[in-house]
């Protein structure tokens, strides 16, 4: 599947304001399953733009802007073939990762990273949370993490947020209620109290909501399992991730992937508000199933 992602971001401001550095995630992680044939980025007011890549090997645009203005305008234009993503479940049946799972000594020092919680005042109410259920399957790590992934998905009400942030994993439990940020987060913190390294994923999905050019940006997270890799769940439609899904970042926080993140100096009052817009197109062969 060939896709063509544009993402346009705009914030308006009462009066011109002084931009100070921005840091953009927006380039799609390349790897097996997916390659970017080109990216364009136009941004309002002028700027200079540099790459670099940070210690997740994620792509990072920092942008230094040029002259004030009352308009930030951040438009990417993304041309990317999505190839056959890693087996299905079905497909690598036989190798189940016991759980929890034990991870290669010469791993042992990058996954101790990841299994360790962001929200530590949060990890009681998640193991709490994780009891009121049946315990999971002891003899299929990949299996318990899809029915973790479920759960969440079954029991937190999907509502989308235009506050900054997330919500801490102990907010999302308690109100039963969270955008799929909230809901990837709760995921991750839950995997990790499980002995799971896990990782928060921010990017796009591909469906009926980015087709029409309704859609925002999408999260989700990963766990990582021995043989298997780095496995993406999204809890926000309660399974695995599939070719729908395009990874712009990885991270152990949900701050470290924030498509767009920056500050900038101005009058009181005089961030007037966020517009955010994200359409996709097949640009040949048939369209993937809409999500």
């Amino acid at each position: 599947m060939r896709l063509h992602v544009e993402h346009t971001t705009t914030y308006s401001y009462a009066q011109p304001v002084t931009l100070h550095r921005h840091r953009l995630v927006l380039r799609p992680r390349e790897g097996h399953d997916l390659r970017v044939e080109r990216m364009r980025l136009d941004l309002v007011p002028a700027c200079r733009v540099d790459w670099v890549r940070d210690v997740f090997g994620n792509s990072i645009a920092l942008v230094d802007f040029l002259e004030p203005s009352d308009t930030l305008t951040i438009a990417s234009d993304v041309v990317l073939e999505r190839l056959s993503p890693f087996p299905t479940r079905e497909r690598h049946e036989p190798w189940h990762v016991p759980f929890p799972p034990r991870y290669d000594p010469l791993e042992a020092a990058i996954t101790a990273v990841y299994v360790q919680s962001t929200y530590l005042d949060d990890v009681p109410a998640v193991q709490t949370w994780l009891r009121t259920e049946a315990p999971l399957d002891p003899l299929d790590a990949e299996g318990a993490m899809l029915a973790l992934c479920r759960r969440i998905h079954a029991t937190i009400a999907y509502q989308r947020r235009v506050e900054k942030g997330v919500q801490t994993p102990a907010q999302t439990i308690a109100l039963g209620t969270g955008s799929c940020r909230d809901m990837a987060t709760l995921l991750m913190e839950a995997a990790r109290a499980s002995g799971v390294a896990a990782r928060f994923a921010s990017g796009y999905l591909h469906g009926r909501a980015s087709m029409s050019g309704q859609a925002s940006t999408h999260a989700w997270a990963e766990v990582y399992l021995p043989t298997l890799g780095w496995r993406g769940l999204d809890p926000t439609i309660g399974d695995a991730t599939a070719i729908n899904h395009i990874v712009t970042g990885v991270s152990t926080h949900p701050r470290g992937v924030m498509p767009v993140s920056g500050t900038f100096t101005g009058e009181p009052g005089a961030y007037l508000g966020l517009k955010v817009t994200v359409k996709t197109t097949v640009l040949d062969g048939a369209d993937a199933p809409p999500a």
